[in-house]
C-alpha cells in the first residue's frame, strides 16, 4: 500500500511560535549528534549505525532537552533512512533560525 504524504499550511499563534522554535532547535540539535555520531562510527570502526544501534546513545536525552523519547527515536530512524537514501556517511547540518 502506497503511502502519501500530504502538507498542510497552517497558521500558528504567535503565543506558540517561540516553543516550536525551541523544539525546532532542540531536534536539530539530535539530528547532528546522530550525523557526528554515525560518520565517527563509519570512519573509526567502519560499521553503519542502524536506527536501534542509534537509540542507546540517546537515551536520556529526552529529559534533558524536553522532548518525548519517541522523538528522539523518529529523528533517529529518519536519519537513517535518508543516509541510506542519498548513500551517504554523513548528511548535511541541521541548522535553527
Amino acid at each position: 500500500m502506497p503511502t502519501a504524504v500530504k502538507t498542510l499550511k497552517i497558521r500558528v499563534k504567535d503565543k506558540h511560535a517561540p516553543l516550536l522554535l525551541q523544539m525546532a532547535r532542540q531536534v536539530n540539535f539530535v539530528w547532528n549528534f546522530i550525523n557526528a555520531l554515525s560518520s565517527r562510527s563509519i570512519r573509526e570502526r567502519g560499521q553503519w549505525l542502524s536506527a536501534y544501534d542509534i537509540h542507546p546513545y540517546t537515551k536520556g536525552a529526552a529529559k534533558e532537552l524536553g522532548l518525548h523519547s519517541h522523538t528522539l527515536q523518529c529523528v533517529a530512524q529518519e536519519y537513517v533512512t535518508r543516509r541510506r537514501q542519498f548513500k551517504r556517511t554523513r548528511l548535511n547540518w541541521r541548522k535553527s533560525i
